[in-house]
C-alpha cells in the first residue's frame, strides 16, 4: 500500500507543475515567449484575447488548446502561411506553444446562441450559415462548427464574433489554395464553391453581434 504521505506529496507536484505550465502560458501571452521575436499574444488579440476587429485580428480566447496548438505548429512549419504569424511561431518552443495554447483556451469565451439549421434565415449569410447550398455540395456552416458557429472540438474553430475581415481572409486563402492545412481540404471544397459575395456575406453574419454572438461569458447583460 503507497504511504499517504507520499500520496499528498505527489499530488503537491503534479499541482505545482500545473501551475507552473499555466503561469508560463500567461507570460507568453501577456510578454512574449523567451526568445527574440516571440512577441505578446495581446500586442494584436487584445489584453482579453477576443480579437481586434478592426484591424482584423481573430478572437483566440476561448478556442479549443488541439486547434490553437495545431495553428502554432503549422505557422512554424510553413504548413500555414502568414508573414506575421511564421516567425513568432517559430520562435516559441515546444513548451511555450502548449502552455500559451492552453491559456488561451482557459480564457472567457463569448457565449453563443444556439441557432440551428432550424432556424428562419434571411438573407445571403444566413441561408449559408443555416441552410447551405447543397446544390453545389455546400453544408450549412452550423453542420461542423455547431449551433450558432460556437465550434465543436479541436477540428472545427469558432466562426461566431470573429472579425469579418479574418473570416473574409481565410475563406479567400481557402479559395485561392493559400490556406490548406484542414483536414482533407474541405474547407478549399466549399470555399472554392462560393463566390466572392457569398464570402463576404457570410463572413459579414458570423461576426454582427445581433446573430449568434450575445456576450462574453464573464460579462452580465445590459440592462
Amino acid at each position: 500500500m503507497i504511504p499517504v504521505d507520499r500520496i499528498l506529496l505527489s499530488s503537491l507536484m503534479l499541482f505545482l507543475v500545473a501551475h507552473a505550465h499555466a503561469a508560463d502560458g500567461q507570460k507568453v501571452f501577456t510578454q512574449g515567449g523567451a526568445q527574440p521575436g516571440a512577441t505578446a499574444c495581446l500586442a494584436c488579440h487584445g489584453g482579453d484575447g477576443l480579437g481586434l476587429a478592426a484591424a482584423g485580428f481573430p478572437r483566440l480566447a476561448g478556442l479549443s488548446a488541439g486547434y490553437l496548438r495545431k495553428q502554432l505548429e503549422d505557422f512554424r512549419s510553413g504548413a500555414r502561411s502568414n508573414p506575421v504569424m511564421q516567425p513568432l511561431a517559430k520562435a516559441l518552443s515546444e513548451e511555450e506553444i502548449s502552455a500559451v495554447s492552453q491559456t488561451l483556451a482557459a480564457m472567457p469565451a463569448p457565449t453563443v446562441a444556439p441557432v440551428t439549421r432550424s432556424a428562419e434565415a434571411q438573407g445571403v449569410g444566413a441561408r449559408l450559415a443555416l441552410r447551405g447550398a447543397w446544390e453545389r455540395q455546400v453544408p450549412e456552416c452550423v453542420t461542423c462548427h455547431g449551433p450558432g458557429g460556437v465550434g465543436v472540438g479541436d477540428a472545427f474553430p469558432p466562426l461566431a464574433g470573429q472579425p469579418a475581415a479574418y473570416l473574409t481572409g481565410q475563406l479567400n486563402a481557402w479559395r485561392d489554395g493559400t490556406r490548406r492545412n484542414d483536414p482533407n481540404d474541405l474547407m478549399g471544397h466549399i470555399a472554392k464553391a462560393l463566390t466572392p459575395e457569398e464570402i463576404v456575406a457570410v463572413a459579414d453574419y458570423f461576426a454582427k453581434p445581433q446573430s449568434p454572438l450575445a456576450k462574453t461569458a464573464n460579462q452580465e447583460p445590459k440592462p
